[in-house]
């Protein structure tokens, strides 16, 4: 019995320790959708519909969407409710609007259920066939040329595991490692060229000697109102303990990237929001900053137009301070071996006391994504008793949870994005459904991570310290 109930009472006493009550840690109450919305839907929607469930604030926010765009919401929900398969693919040919033929073409394409149903491929096509509107026609193109490049990958990696099996000689691998990458991104339909892609070697940005402050968030650029309101408290901070630099943990521009070095948004999503801080952010990036096929070389090649933005490559490494962080791509560290070879091997040369990894999937979380079978495998065994941090996006909320073989791991998804819902279990030491961002203070003896609201509070903090000898106390 005891052993029964003692995940339990960790998981209390964490949230005691954080500060915070199990109400306050499972967010507000999920309702179903209210009369007034279920309303505005067509009559055949109804009914399923009474199986959507959300917060009041996205109650009173779905009332202030469009019909139609209300619509596409409620179609991207209801992909993930059984009940109404049959339904969805009726809608596919027979919804009105293109909008929502779309939204519906797409939910079912990223939704890992209907992925595996052997008859989705075959509704993709029939939509490329017979949609009367190109532009949904060739939405479901491009994500089946995705779904089939995914298919020839998994071959590739099929032959590159056997040519490290076999113990293929260096210029072998290095052939097929350089293949994969290139074929990545043929999956993902993007012009990053193989010298965008090659991360130049380690440099300083502040002396080792130095103590150092950074700035850490994801899941920003919208040009909402919460992205402002956020950017609006990291200045009040910054007035008060100024930062040193600023790292971006992916999801940089909704809703598909920047389509051009020279996109009007750079101006009204970033530099009017950031650049007043007189720092420069170190960025990764995020599952949506791949979303338009220029959208990672726009964001590499933006490096040469401002000092605010400093990005390389799509993964790369530098030192500030005692502190040497190691900016990852997320969306291809679990299938791509050169990065994670890369990553294997700076970490291995690097001398800084620190050592933070950042990017935009979380290998753990208590969120809406819960955890990353495929990170814990490729990724968590770098990591293991070598890197003291590993910083992630991709859940819109705050999140500190406990260290698994020697790495502690927070998330820090709340710049402005819509927000997303917390499940605390045994890992969590802190989860809140909540806007804000992360600090890390770091000098020869110490190092902290601060999670902060977007009421500019600290509401959770860890110190590190180390022996002389490198271990953790």
């Amino acid at each position: 019995m005891h052993r029964a109930i003692r995940p339990l009472a960790l998981v209390l006493l964490a949230l005691v320790l954080a500060g915070r009550s199990l109400e306050t840690q499972q967010g507000p109450e999920l309702r179903p959708l209210s009369e007034p919305l279920l309303t505005r839907l067509p009559p055949e929607w109804r009914e399923l519909a009474t199986h959507i469930k959300a917060t009041d604030a996205e109650q009173q926010r779905f009332l202030k969407l469009s019909d139609v765009v209300f619509r596409q919401t409620v179609a991207r929900l209801l992909t993930r409710i059984r009940p109404a398969d049959e339904f969805i693919r009726t809608q596919l040919t027979a919804d009105p609007s293109p909008a929502v033929r779309t939204a519906l073409v797409q939910a079912i394409a990223a939704d890992a259920r209907w992925s595996a149903l052997p008859e989705t491929a075959l509704l993709i096509e029939g939509v490329v066939a017979r949609d009367p509107d190109p532009a949904v026609s060739l939405t479901a193109l491009e994500l089946l040329r995705r779904r089939r490049m995914r298919e020839l990958n998994g071959l590739l990696d099929a032959r590159l595991s056997a040519a490290v099996r076999d113990g293929a000689d260096a210029a072998a691998l290095a052939r097929l490692t350089d293949a994969q990458e290139r074929w990545f991104a043929l999956e993902r339909g993007t012009m990053l060229p193989a010298f965008l892609r090659t991360p130049p070697p380690v440099f300083a940005v502040k002396p080792a000697e130095a103590p150092v402050r950074v700035l850490a968030f994801g899941d920003f650029g919208n040009g909402s109102p919460e992205q402002k309101a956020v950017a609006s408290t990291i200045a009040a901070y910054h007035a008060g303990q100024r930062f040193d630099l600023a790292v971006t943990l992916g999801d940089n521009f909704y809703s598909v990237g920047m389509e051009s070095p020279s996109d009007p948004r750079w101006r009204t999503w970033f530099e009017d929001l950031y650049a007043p801080l007189g720092i420069t952010f170190f960025p990764a990036l995020g599952n949506h900053d791949w979303g338009h096929p220029d959208s990672p070389a726009a964001e590499v090649l933006y490096s040469g137009k401002t000092p605010t933005w400093r990005m390389p490559a799509a993964y790369y490494t530098f030192t500030a301070g005692p502190v040497q962080f190691f900016a990852i791509d997320t969306q291809s560290v679990a299938i791509a071996r050169q990065q994670r070879d890369w990553l294997d091997r700076e970490i291995g040369r690097s001398q800084a006391k620190w050592k933070v990894v950042y990017g935009h999937h979380p290998i753990y979380s208590d969120g809406n994504y819960e955890d990353r079978p495929d990170l814990i495998e490729t990724l968590l065994p770098i990591l293991a008793n070598r890197v003291d941090v590993c910083l992630a996006g991709h859940d819109h909320n705050l999140q500190a949870l406990a260290p698994e073989r020697g790495v502690r791991f927070y998330v820090a998804g709340g710049g402005g994005a819509g927000l997303y819902d917390v499940n605390p279990g045994p890992r969590s030491l802190f989860a809140s459904r909540s806007n804000g961002f992360a600090v890390i203070d770091a000098d020869a003896d110490r190092l902290s991570v601060k999670l902060v609201d977007n009421g500019g509070a600290v509401v959770y903090e860890h110190v590190l310290t180390k022996r002389a000898d490198g271990k953790p106390e």
